[in-house]
């Protein structure tokens, strides 16, 4: 038996910004331009505020939760490909070029 070495690449960030439509629309647009395999996405709305959105990859998942009354959001993606991962990270910079905070990548 062959055994092959996987690996997770895990990016993480804080990002200042809210507007849970525009982030649900930018943030998938950015995992297709990053080559990713979207096969299923979940959202919640919650009251008086607050959104979460998974998106279910064919190489992982993509979570994103707001934080009005802080007024930013925590996105974290996980996938076995640094190169998708690589991508997304700068199509994210690139659209909010000062809006991400602690950003943080880990190889698991």
């Amino acid at each position: 038996m062959k055994m092959v070495k996987t690996s997770i690449y895990n990016l993480r960030f804080w990002l200042l910004e809210t507007d849970a439509s525009l982030l649900k629309e930018h943030l998938h647009k950015f995992l297709n331009e990053a080559g990713y395999g979207i096969v299923g996405f979940s959202e919640h709305q919650f009251q008086p505020q607050g959104y979460t959105a998974i998106w279910l990859l064919s190489e992982s998942h993509l979570a994103l939760h707001t934080y009005p009354e802080e007024e930013r959001s925590y996105v974290e993606l996980s996938g076995c490909s640094k190169e998708m991962n690589e991508r997304f990270k700068t199509l994210c910079h690139h659209h909010w070029p000062n809006k991400i905070q602690r950003e943080e990548l880990d190889i698991m």
